[in-house]
Parts: C-alpha cells; sequence; structure tokens
C-alpha cells in the first residue's frame, strides 16, 4: 500500500480547496480513532478517510450520476496507485447513489463519518471559539434538529452511519468529535487568533 504521504500528495494534487482538503483530514482522524477502537488497520482506514474525496473537485457529481463524477472517476486513479481494492470499495461505496453496498466495517465507519465531521466543523465555526474543544455532543444533537443550520447536511445519513456502526448517535458523536480535537489545529477549530 502506498504511504500516507503518497496519499496525501495525490490529495493534494487533486484538491487545491482548503477547506475540502481540511474535511479529508477531519474524516481521516475519525477513521484512525476507530481503526483503533475496532482493532483493523489504522493506515489502511486513515489513508481511505483522507483520500475518500480525493476527486471531489475536479469531478463534483452534482447530478449523482451513478457511474461518472465522484467517486467513480477517482476509483482507476487510485487503483493505478496501487491503493488497495479494500479502500477503492469503501470510497464508491460512501456515496449511496454508486450503488455499491457498504458490507466491510471499513465501508460502513466511512460513511458514517463523513457527514458528521463535516456537520462537527459547522458545529465549531458557530462557537464564538470557532473551537471543537466547546463542541458536545448534546449541543450537536440540538444542532441537528435546526433544519436550516448546516442544511447541506443529511441528518438521515448521520443516524443511518451510527445505526450501521452498532453504537448510539450519542457515542458516534463524541468520538468524533475526540478524534477531530486531536487535529484540531490542521483543521483550523483551535480557536488559536481569536479574541
Amino acid at each position: 500500500m502506498p504511504s500516507r504521504e503518497a496519499a496525501w500528495q495525490l490529495l493534494c494534487e487533486f484538491t487545491q480547496n482548503e477547506n475540502l482538503r481540511r474535511h479529508a483530514l477531519a474524516v481521516e482522524a475519525c477513521l484512525r480513532t476507530y481503526a483503533r477502537k475496532l482493532q483493523q488497520d489504522e493506515e489502511l482506514w486513515g489513508i481511505t478517510g483522507l483520500l475518500h474525496d480525493f476527486d471531489y473537485e475536479r469531478w463534483p457529481n452534482t447530478e449523482h450520476s451513478p457511474t461518472s463524477g465522484h467517486p467513480s472517476e477517482g476509483s482507476p486513479i487510485l487503483r493505478q496507485h496501487g491503493f488497495p481494492e479494500e479502500a477503492v470499495h469503501a470510497i464508491l461505496a460512501h456515496a449511496p447513489y454508486t450503488g455499491v453496498s457498504r458490507t466491510t466495517p471499513l465501508d460502513r465507519t466511512l460513511f458514517a463519518c463523513d457527514e458528521l465531521s463535516g456537520f462537527l466543523v459547522a458545529c465549531a465555526l458557530v462557537k464564538p471559539s470557532r473551537s471543537l474543544h466547546d463542541v458536545e455532543p448534546d449541543s450537536v444533537k440540538k444542532k441537528m434538529k435546526d433544519k436550516a443550520f448546516a442544511r447541506g447536511v443529511s441528518r438521515d445519513d448521520i443516524r443511518l452511519g451510527a445505526e450501521e456502526l452498532g453504537v448510539s448517535l450519542e457515542d458516534h458523536i463524541r468520538t468524533c468529535i475526540e478524534a477531530m480535537r486531536q487535529i484540531a489545529p490542521a483543521l483550523g477549530l483551535d480557536g488559536a487568533g481569536q479574541s
């Protein structure tokens, strides 16, 4: 399997947008945390999280085509670079419109962490501190009920993700908050520079 550094270089080659890179880092952190919890291959899971949207900027796929655009365009590129089929499958399966079933723990965990990590970023950004350290599961669950807040994030996918993992929504939120707090400076969500 290619190194994490090779995965980062591939992500940066295809993704110029800093927020998309930060999203990749957030999902990577969540997957690494779950890999440790579930005694899985942390490198494989982390790299899968890091690369799950690497082709999104170039082929956004707003029409949700099952065979073209993100993530279908990126799959052959990942294979050419030697990333494992297990990672490619999980990346295809994280987008429900591809029709690829989520059959492995990695598939289900990537799906579960993708939408939630984006929602947690939104929750941190509305805090006066702009810090993940001030985001708690109860406030996240409350924000989920506000349909106007971060309306692009599917609450159904967040709930389904926790259900597929076999954990409570609160535990899933807590796990992802803790994972993302570990890299808060890289996400720009550590409150540094805020007044």
